[in-house]
């Protein structure tokens, strides 16, 4: 009896330990070979960027001190709190989503937006259609199970159906912002990529060609036709991968055309530097900022809603969205906290806040207010 015993011992543990190093192998063959992950810039570029007072030792680093303890290993012990089965962090009904067609997106008069939910839109202006963070996918990860998928069961209007893009501009390279396989089916139909210093090389890795893509440091400004486009700071960071955080820009963008000047904000903790931007590129017409996905582990690189309001203030907005928030569950606070808070101190602020429904024909020569409370359930 004590034989078989041992045998079994034997058998089970050989299997296990099988297991085991096949999971390592697959693991590591996914990191390795995985295109999700991109690529990292190539040495000339990074001795490029050592001219730069934010860069060093290979890595970037934010305007002022940010705490950044919030390690991968404190990330792995949070895990069991963030895949809590709380039903509160997404809705329990359909999100109301108004869907666009081809043709009504066809030569646009005025300057307007639609957006996807979280932070991708499609701005129309001055002649230019304009993709902003187009994560388009169900999850923002490198692997659907790795993941939470997306609210909604569709999209305002499918990738194939957009109009031919002008632009993309990135924000980051986080995957809820830089999506692998919605760049994949932009790339026929987009002439130019703007994006943050180090983030052409995920591009080119992809198939982009390399004169479609054109990298910025904070401040750089570029004029395309009727455009003057700038990219400026905020307060974050970046990484797709184990051990590249920090090593590409992130960053927010101002957009001034003709008539309306609008500013878009990506990832940002709170900081001084929307006063910078609003002294040196406001007032703006718009001010799409970052509202939601926040926690108290990482309170400099997300901003609380009331901080949202604040910022809008600081950029003399005349008119702001909140975004980043009614696609995903990326932190443990309910999925309407970010709205029912942003709206309550923008009163206490005087600062005009636009909560449109995920869709919306947003258009900037109209004005501009909430119709509806759509994230509250029927």
């Amino acid at each position: 009896m004590g034989k078989i015993f041992l045998r079994f011992l034997k058998y089970t543990t050989m299997t296990l330990l099988t297991i085991l190093v096949l999971l390592i192998v697959l693991i590591f063959l996914f990191l390795k070979f995985s295109p999700e992950f991109g690529a990292a810039p190539d040495q000339d570029s990074q001795a490029r960027y050592q001219q730069l007072p934010y860069y060093s030792n290979g890595k970037f680093s934010n305007l002022i001190p940010t705490n950044m303890d919030m390690g991968t290993g404190k990330a792995i012990r949070m895990l069991p709190e963030f895949f809590k089965n709380d039903p509160t962090r997404k809705p329990d009904f359909e999100i109301p989503i108004e869907k666009r067609d081809s043709l009504e997106l066809s030569h646009p008069e005025a300057t307007r937006l639609v957006w996807f939910g979280h932070s991708a839109f499609l701005l129309q202006i001055d002649g230019k259609n304009i993709l902003i963070d187009p994560m388009l996918g169900d999850v923002p990860a490198p692997n659907p199970l790795l993941g939470k998928k997306r609210f909604s069961k569709e999209l305002p209007i499918e990738i194939e159906k957009l109009p031919k893009i002008d632009l993309i501009l990135i924000s980051h390279d986080h995957y809820d912002h830089l999506d692998y396989g919605s760049i994949q089916k932009l790339m026929g139909k987009t002439d130019r990529f703007l994006v943050p210093l180090g983030v052409g090389a995920h591009f080119e890795h992809w198939g982009v060609d390399k004169s479609a893509i054109q990298e910025f440091a904070w401040w750089e400004e570029t004029q395309i036709d009727s455009l003057h486009l700038a990219f400026t700071p905020s307060r974050h960071f970046s990484g797709r991968g184990l051990g590249d955080r920090f090593s590409t820009l992130w960053g927010s963008w101002v957009i001034q055309a003709s008539e309306e000047n609008i500013y878009f904000s990506g990832d940002s903790g709170y900081g001084p530097h929307f006063r910078e931007i609003g002294e040196k590129f406001g007032p703006f017409d718009f001010a799409m900022l970052e509202c939601g996905q926040y926690n108290e582990n990482w309170t400099d690189i997300h901003m609380a809603p009331e901080e949202t309001a604040q910022a809008a203030v600081d950029l003399d907005a005349k008119v702001f969205m909140p975004i980043h928030w009614a696609a995903f569950t990326l932190a443990m606070h309910s999925w309407t906290d970010p709205v029912e808070r942003v709206i309550k101190k923008s009163k206490e602020l005087n600062a005009p806040v636009f909560v449109p429904k995920i869709g919306e024909l947003i258009e900037l020569s109209s004005e501009l207010k909430t119709q509806e409370t759509w994230w509250v359930k029927p």
